[in-house]
């Protein structure tokens, strides 16, 4: 909603770009954090490839599972902005706990990034979606433009983390703690998220005329000390969960039913002429936890198939093993307001802009062509090592589908979810893509390599054949989401128009 008060001036471009620069800072942590975590867990800590990849996907999971209970507490206890601010807080105090180089607080700095992440996930989305509202095309625009400014601050970080990190020598020795460059690495996240309250302290003027409604209310202190109490209890489960493979897939199991819950509950209450539209949001949710699951290999196989199979030198330049995931933010960064141009030259035509249905579907065939072409690297390996620019095409390719899925999931609830609805609408939004990261890190774990497998002509096979089997999938879920296009289409299609 937006404030009734005829006084508050409104300045959407600019409350637009307080939201945009927010994100750039609070991506720059989180995926500062990502591109060296699965490492740190393998080199570091030492564990088998499959026990990492699934420590990462039940963190993922859980970070993704999360936002609907930010969702709740922005829509209906303490309003969007407040709980903005409170999860890139609660984001920033598990990155300081990451960094401090103690094995006893690795799980709970987990539990905290995963708990701040859910309360802050949702809630900017859900501010960019009353900038314009009801203006479909422009949403598409906007939604992708925001979500370049996802990739423009995780980009930078996923070239300076990797990089501090492979400098042993810098260290910081205080007191009893010793601050490697792994450690440091992690606390470049840290700044991050402080660089991002400042701009947000410095320039949220703009953004007081939007909101949910407990935004234009005094706040209520007796709410705002009990939502702090349970998000403790809740960080504490967090980093227990993490620990046990079994309790992090019951606790994925349980998440899951409650999408299902929510998406019943809105078929349910919702009035009937929207009841084709949440079917329509529930198809493109499946959607998108398909795509869910081939992101997640850029932290989990790809970035281990980098480290054993791919020659580390690029244009002449060295390119260690975490930083072949900044090609996934070079492409999207790129291909971002080319598309948005796309999109506007087409809203300018007869024929209109793509449906949402046509711009998923194709989508998902991008995410096919990327993993036929990781797989085919295979056939040009010499002594079990590949080109690097089997991965930049097949980065382009996943990039792009990322752009047509992900970066218009905001847009869609937007479009298709009552206001009433549409925080806890992108919270099971988010949860579902919390199932398909799990789900990701077990794929991730079919490609681990036993141990004392060590030569690159044995461990390129295991990548190989599932790179191949994630391109058959892929392809086959485009083909079934190119026949349901038709369908989709006339499902999105405005209540007005079905009654005129």
């Amino acid at each position: 909603m937006e404030s009734s008060n005829p006084a508050v001036e409104r300045h959407p471009r600019k409350a637009f770009l307080v939201l945009f620069f927010v994100e750039i800072w609070e991506r720059f942590g989180y995926y500062g954090m990502a591109s060296i975590m699965v490492l740190y867990m393998v080199e570091r800590l030492r564990l088998p490839d499959e026990r990492a990849d699934l420590i990462w996907g039940a963190f993922s999971a859980l970070v993704y599972s999360m936002p609907m209970l930010g969702g709740y507490v922005g829509d209906r206890v303490l309003g969007a902005r407040r709980t903005l601010v409170l999860g890139a807080t609660t984001l920033g105090l598990g990155y300081v706990m990451l960094s401090i180089p103690l094995s006893a607080t690795f799980f709970p700095a987990m539990g905290v990034i995963a708990l701040g992440n859910g309360l802050f996930k949702v809630n900017p989305n859900n501010l960019v979606s009353r900038l314009y509202e009801g203006e479909r095309s422009k949403l598409d625009i906007l939604f992708t433009i925001y979500y370049m400014s996802l990739n423009i601050g995780s980009f930078v970080s996923i070239l300076l983390t990797p990089w501090i990190k492979d400098h042993p020598a810098w260290t910081i020795v205080l007191g009893p703690l010793h601050f490697d460059s792994w450690h440091l690495a992690f606390g470049l996240s840290a700044i991050g998220l402080t660089l991002g309250l400042l701009n947000y302290g410095a320039f949220s003027r703009y953004l007081r005329p939007y909101g949910a409604a407990p935004d234009f209310e005094k706040l209520r202190w007796k709410k705002f000390w009990l939502v702090i109490g349970v998000s403790l209890l809740i960080a504490f489960l967090l980093s227990e969960i993490i620990r046990y493979r079994s309790v992090a897939l019951t606790v994925v199991g349980l998440f899951f039913a409650l999408m299902i819950y929510v998406f019943a509950h809105l078929l349910i209450t919702g009035h009937r002429r929207e009841r084709k539209r949440i079917v329509a949001c529930i198809i493109f949710t499946v959607m998108s936890i398909i795509w869910a699951i081939y992101n997640q290999q850029i932290y989990t196989s790809l970035t281990l198939f980098a480290l054993r199979n791919v020659r580390h030198h690029l244009l002449g330049m060295y390119v260690a093993p975490a930083q072949f995931q900044d090609l996934n933010q070079f492409w999207l960064v790129v291909l971002a307001l080319p598309l948005a141009w796309l999109y506007q030259h087409m809203a300018k035509t007869p024929r209109g802009d793509f449906s949402m249905a046509t711009k998923y579907a194709a989508g998902l065939y991008l995410l096919a062509i990327g993993f036929f072409l990781y797989a085919s690297s295979g056939f040009t390996a010499q002594a079990g090592i590949v080109s690097p620019w089997w991965l930049v095409a097949g980065y382009c390719a996943q990039s792009l589908g990322e752009l047509l899925i992900s970066a218009l999931g905001f847009s869609m609830v937007a479009q298709l979810v009552p206001e009433r609805f549409r925080g806890i609408m992108m919270g099971a939004w988010f949860l579902g893509m919390g199932v398909g990261l799990f789900a990701g890190g077990a794929i991730a774990g079919l490609a681990s390599i036993p141990v004392g497998v060590t030569q690159a002509t044995a461990t390129l096979h295991f990548y190989i054949r599932v790179f191949g089997w994630l391109g058959g999938g892929a392809l086959v879920s485009a083909l079934v989401a190119t026949a349901i296009i038709p369908l989709l289409n006339r499902m999105m299609a405005s209540p007005v128009a079905e009654q005129s």
